[in-house]
C-alpha cells in the first residue's frame, strides 16, 4: 500500500491491491469534490449546478430538455427537475415550452449564467492545475486513460 493511503487511513497493513485501487479512487475523488465544493461555493452553486451550467453553455444560444440534460450529467441527478428550479430562480437559466409539445420545456443558460460560469471555468482550471501539480503532462495522459477503462463498460 502507498504511503499516502496509508497516512489517510492510519493503517499500515498491506491490502489486496484491487481494494487498495478502490480505496485510492475513493479518497481521491472524496478530496477532489470536497475541495471543488468550497471553490464554487462562493459563487452560491453547487458541484451539480455548475455541470449543469456547463452543459447549456455548450448549446448556447441554444438548451436543452430536462432528459437531455441529466443524461449528460457527469452524476446523474434524479432531482433534475429541483436543480433547474434553483438555478432558474437564481437568473443562471431560463425555461420556455416548446410550441410542438407543451409538456416539453426547454432550459437555457442567460448572460447572467454565462457571466458566472466564464468566472468559474478560470478559477476551476486552477484548480485541475493544483489537483495535477504532481503529475507530468503523460502521467495525467496515462491516468486518464486508465480511469476511463475502469468505467468504460459501464456506459
Amino acid at each position: 500500500m502507498g504511503e499516502a493511503l496509508k497516512k489517510w487511513l492510519k493503517m499500515s497493513k498491506e491490502l489486496p491491491v484491487r481494494e487498495e485501487v478502490g480505496l485510492n479512487l475513493r479518497v481521491a475523488v472524496a478530496l477532489l469534490d470536497s475541495r471543488f465544493d468550497k471553490t464554487i461555493e462562493a459563487y452560491g452553486i453547487t458541484a451539480v449546478q455548475y455541470n449543469v451550467l456547463r452543459i447549456l453553455k455548450g448549446v448556447y444560444p441554444e438548451g436543452h430538455a430536462r432528459c437531455d440534460i441529466a443524461s449528460r450529467m457527469v452524476e446523474r441527478a434524479s432531482d433534475i427537475t429541483r436543480i433547474i428550479d434553483r438555478l432558474e430562480k437564481q437568473g443562471l437559466v431560463e425555461r420556455d415550452r416548446t410550441t410542438e409539445d407543451r409538456r416539453i420545456s426547454i432550459t437555457r443558460i442567460t448572460e447572467k449564467g454565462i457571466e458566472i460560469l466564464n468566472k468559474l471555468n478560470k478559477i476551476v482550471e486552477q484548480e485541475h492545475k493544483v489537483h495535477t501539480k504532481n503529475l507530468t503532462d503523460d502521467e495525467c495522459k496515462q491516468l486518464s486513460v486508465l480511469l476511463e477503462k475502469l468505467y468504460e463498460n459501464e456506459i
